[in-house]
């Protein structure tokens, strides 16, 4: 085994490990963060584990989340666990829906309303995705991709990650000055994953919050490394479509909507490599850039 393969392995167990939540009362969920130097915990963390919590409360094993939404309304602390506190809005004959709030120094951090659904037949249509897509076995991952900028980025470019990401669409470094009207990436997780739906979804749940923000400072030419930029996620959505597994590659093709009154709006499709599209994600994030 490589060595660093042995890394990002143990990334991704560390990233299962902060998914399986401890259950500390009734209703009540206890996460921790990653031994990572952050300044504040990673959003996709947050309502990845959020939406765990959410899971653990739902009675009807059929029933799977078919939407999730989320607002950020505190820098989470990752030097302290999160308390999860899931409330049990309704139990119906279809649906089930429950409220989360992540809450740390008695202050609530996030909060996130979850909606699952037993599948059913019906209708059936999508919007078709791109084409003549690089296949991502013919990218450059995470590292390749970033060596060049590998002193710049410092501790980050050494991080493993647990998601195997590979831009399409040049790198974040590089197209720094041109204007672009989103992007598309291939990602999953760096080895395979029990045949758990639910742990697929929330898996995608945190990897969804990885590129999309960036995605609304690209019309402006700007990007990763630009000091002036000031950038936190203020509310998150998703829609999951189609059944999906996170570690087969999937496409994430997304494309900025709106920046104005120092907030961006930034849109994505998720896509199976078959084509299937499997959940749609729209995200709201603060976008101030500093005066010089």
């Amino acid at each position: 085994m490589r060595p660093y393969y042995g890394l990002v392995k143990a990334a991704l167990d560390e990233l299962l490990r902060l998914l399986d939540l401890e259950a500390i009362e009734v209703n009540i969920f206890r996460g921790s963060s990653a031994d990572e130097n952050r300044q504040r915990v990673f959003g996709g963390q947050v309502a990845g584990q959020a939406l765990v919590a959410a899971v653990r409360t739902v009675d009807e094993p059929s029933r799977q989340v078919h939407s999730l939404h989320g607002y950020f309304l505190r820098p989470g602390d990752p030097s302290i666990p999160i308390l999860y506190e899931v409330e049990r809005i309704r139990d119906g004959r279809s649906f089930t829906t429950r409220r989360v709030m992540a809450v740390q120094h008695g202050e609530v951090i996030f909060n996130l309303t979850a909606s699952f659904h037993a599948p059913e037949p019906g209708l059936e249509h999508q919007i078709s995705g791109s084409t003549d897509i690089p296949s991502p076995e013919s990218l450059p991952d995470f590292r390749e991709r970033m060596e060049p900028y590998k002193e710049m980025l410092g501790d980050e470019y050494d991080r493993p990650r647990p998601i195997d990401l590979r831009y399409v669409d040049a790198d974040p470094m590089a197209r720094r000055g041109t204007s672009a009207p989103g992007q598309r990436v291939w990602w999953k997780t760096v080895d395979s994953l029990p045949d758990d739906p639910v742990l697929h979804a929330c898996i995608a749940t945190y990897a969804s919050d990885m590129t999309l923000l960036d995605t609304t400072l690209l019309p402006h030419g700007l990007g990763w490394g630009d000091a002036n930029v000031q950038m936190a996620s203020l509310d998150h959505a998703m829609w999951f479509h189609r059944p999906f597994r996170a570690d087969d590659w999937l496409l994430y093709d997304q494309w900025a909507i709106s920046t104005s009154n120092s907030r961006g709006l930034a849109g994505g499709s998720i896509y199976t490599r078959s084509g299937d599209l499997a959940v749609t994600v729209v995200q709201e994030g603060l976008i101030r850039v500093k005066k010089s």
